[in-house]
């Protein structure tokens, strides 16, 4: 296609997707085994499951794996992605990680995807936290979210944490004149629900950072395949070695 005939059809709005109570209904039944998982798994880190993984990333290696297959399963008119990653961070002590990891009232400029953040409210180790995210491949979507974060400290060296998206609004024109909010559940259906489930653990003179995210989109469309199933399929795992590298580059200084 040539590149104007591109750019022309970038500049239209894609097909709307609409979140339906079925596609909901499977993601909240993938969340809960998810969560039993996590509950009753051996291991503290998902790293040490696998010697040779838990030394790719104790030698430095960002290691980002998918649960399933391909990192995504079908549901009706959505897709589940679930995919883990590692990062360790020498020299830096878990509570230094932990501060930064809670620090919400910043535009956490080390995230690329993060523009505007703040807490919305907090209660001990528990906040409602505000983000205005950016999605951006081969088109830009911006979207308005507030996040239910629970941190649970364990020990002296580790704590764990988990965040669940609560709203999740696309904006349309953002940044200029007529912006506006899209209702929750519509809009292109980029993302619609987002879990992350954290660990941190001190030790081997630095502090082990992992992160399983597990997301709701919409499925692939029949006939813009070829431009939206890259955007789908590749940003829930991009997205989430970008936070591991982004954390690490804060901290480690």
């Amino acid at each position: 296609m040539r590149p104007i005939a591109l750019a022309a059809l970038l500049a239209l709005p894609l097909a709307a997707a609409e979140l339906h109570p079925p596609t909901l209904a499977a993601f909240d039944g993938y969340i809960r085994r998810a969560e039993q998982r996590l509950d009753t798994r051996q291991d503290f880190l998902w790293s040490d499951e696998s010697p040779e993984r838990a030394r790719r990333v104790r030698q430095g290696e960002i290691v980002v794996e998918p649960f399933v297959a391909k990192g995504d399963i079908a549901v009706p008119d959505g897709l589940v992605h679930d995919w883990t990653g590692a990062v360790f961070m020498p020299g830096v002590p878990l509570d230094k990680a932990m501060a930064l990891m809670q620090d919400y009232d910043h535009k956490r400029a080390y995230h690329r995807e993060v523009v505007d953040s703040r807490t919305l409210k907090r209660d001990g180790n528990d906040f409602l936290v505000y983000m205005r995210l950016v999605k951006k491949k081969i088109i830009t979507v911006v979207l308005n979210t507030e996040h239910d974060v629970r941190y649970v400290p364990l020990s002296r060296t580790q704590w764990r944490s988990s965040s669940r998206t609560t709203r999740i609004a696309e904006v349309e024109k953002a940044g200029k004149p007529g912006e506006r909010e899209l209702p929750p559940g519509t809009g292109q259906g980029f993302l619609w629900r987002l879990n992350t489930y954290w660990r941190f653990q001190e030790r081997d003179g630095g502090t082990w950072v992992e992160c399983e995210a597990i997301s709701l989109t919409r499925d692939v469309p029949t006939g813009l395949g070829w431009l939206i199933e890259p955007i789908i399929r590749s940003l829930p795992r991009e997205s989430l070695e970008n936070t591991l590298r982004e954390t690490r580059a804060a901290l480690v200084k």
